[in-house]
């Protein structure tokens, strides 16, 4: 009986925050909610969530969203491949609080020419590098598309309650530190699930899933 304690009071928190009427800032809360296990699969295969339909929303469209400024980034990874993120911290949605990070779309030769213009460049501990955007090179990642979104909920979750709105995943793999990773590719979902930390949810179209499998597959 203890052992559930927990379980029904954070779900109470959620459910009460979720419902609240107004938010600190005084705006009615969101009558149609747009919560991380409300995915949908369209004719095409595609898959939306959070009103992003991910390989065809664009990072402006997420923006109209949360209504904030993303942090944006281009990575050069030691290989050489660019990627540019889009980070919102602590954005609220639907009267939860989370970190979104959006990986865009982009070509490797206009990558390259955006690394070169890019600003305050920064060695990481991974060996690859990270630069700030310039000016019109945001006005070109705000029009580029989503391809890859992860999700930090600001609150830790359960493992039951992951179950309750998630389902049961179709493979779990755990990796020798203890995180387990929660498989669902029909949905193009994978949750990290991290008994020391906040899960960690990962949304990529399901045709490419394999992007998000393999590198688990091949972990030592």
């Amino acid at each position: 009986m203890d052992r559930k304690i927990p379980f029904i009071i954070l779900a109470i928190a959620i459910i009460v925050t979720a419902l609240a009427v107004l938010s600190p800032g005084g705006r009615q809360a969101d009558s149609k909610p747009k919560l991380p296990w409300q995915i949908e699969i369209l004719a095409d295969g595609a898959n939306r969530v959070f009103d992003l339909t991910l390989g065809k929303s664009s990072l402006n469209a997420a923006k109209q969203l949360l209504t904030a400024e993303p942090t944006l980034s281009l990575f050069r990874s030691p290989e050489g491949l660019y990627a540019i993120e889009a980070y919102f911290q602590r954005a609220s949605l639907s009267g939860l609080r989370a970190d979104f990070i959006f990986t865009l779309e982009i070509d490797q030769a206009t990558a390259e020419q955006i690394f070169e213009r890019g600003e305050r460049i920064s060695q990481l501990g991974s060996g690859s590098k990270k630069v700030e955007l310039s000016d019109n090179d945001r006005a070109l990642a705000m029009t580029s598309i989503i391809r890859h979104l992860t999700y930090i909920p600001g609150t830790d979750l359960e493992p039951e309650l992951l179950l309750r709105h998630f389902g049961k995943p179709e493979q779990r793999i755990t990796e020798a530190g203890g995180v387990e990773h929660w498989l669902y590719p029909a949905k193009g979902l994978g949750i990290a699930v991290n008994p020391e930390a906040k899960e960690v949810f990962q949304y990529l179209h399901p045709a490419d899933f394999d992007q998000l499998v393999a590198p688990l597959l091949t972990q030592d």
